[in-house]
């Protein structure tokens, strides 16, 4: 049984975890937008908020294409380890209102995982060996963007410039504003602590010898 409960668990104490690295470097948390100069790893052009919505719905499939390549060159690896670490800080989209609301904390570095993935689908599109399924799903998600006009809907964050080398992070000190992320958290923190009665008893009770 304890098996089942471990990365339910282990997933909510990285949560906690990066709460807390964030809520100690309120530096981070500023919204950056990059120089060219500025740039030290590989620049990655932003999203519009309509092609976030396109991409999001893609980026599963997008990342089992990345996963049958067995030719990797550097900028491949960087974008998918950065795309893969702002998919984390950014709590694999499950906070209410990432994507789709502007003034979500979460928001911006949603922003900074989705547009590496079309960043990397892009850079496959150059150098996979599996032409065909990368044509297929590039066409996928250009139909889709053209039926839903993803392109003229606009936000803060569409012009931004996100730096492979310069993680985002959700901005922390926000939660408490934003109400949706603070009932999630608020409900996270709920689900802990009754986990820990729950474990804290089995453990406390005795053992029955005949």
């Amino acid at each position: 049984m304890q098996a089942r409960h471990a990365s339910p668990l282990a997933r909510a104490a990285l949560v906690l975890a990066l709460a807390a690295t964030g809520f100690a470097s309120r530096e981070a948390e500023a919204h950056r937008r990059f120089n060219p100069e500025e740039i030290k790893g590989i620049p990655i052009a932003s999203l519009s908020h309509g092609q976030m919505a396109v991409i999001a719905d893609y980026r599963s499939d997008i990342m089992k294409l990345a996963a049958q390549e067995r030719q990797m060159d550097d900028t491949f690896v960087r974008l998918l380890n950065y795309g893969n670490i702002q998919y984390t800080y950014c709590l694999w989209g499950l906070v209410p209102g990432t994507l789709a609301d502007e003034e979500s904390p979460f928001n911006e570095c949603a922003h900074a995982y989705l547009s590496a993935a079309r960043e990397l689908l892009s850079h496959m599109r150059e150098t996979s060996a599996n032409k065909e399924a990368v044509e297929d799903l590039v066409s996928r998600i250009d139909a889709d963007m053209v039926r839903k006009e993803s392109s003229f809907v606009l936000c803060q964050y569409s012009a931004d410039t996100f730096d492979t080398a310069s993680v985002v992070r959700p901005v922390w000190s926000d939660i408490p504003k934003h109400l949706p992320s603070l009932a999630a958290f608020s409900g996270l923190g709920l689900a802990l602590a009754a986990a820990g009665m729950v474990l804290g008893k089995g453990r406390s009770r005795p053992d029955n010898h005949n």
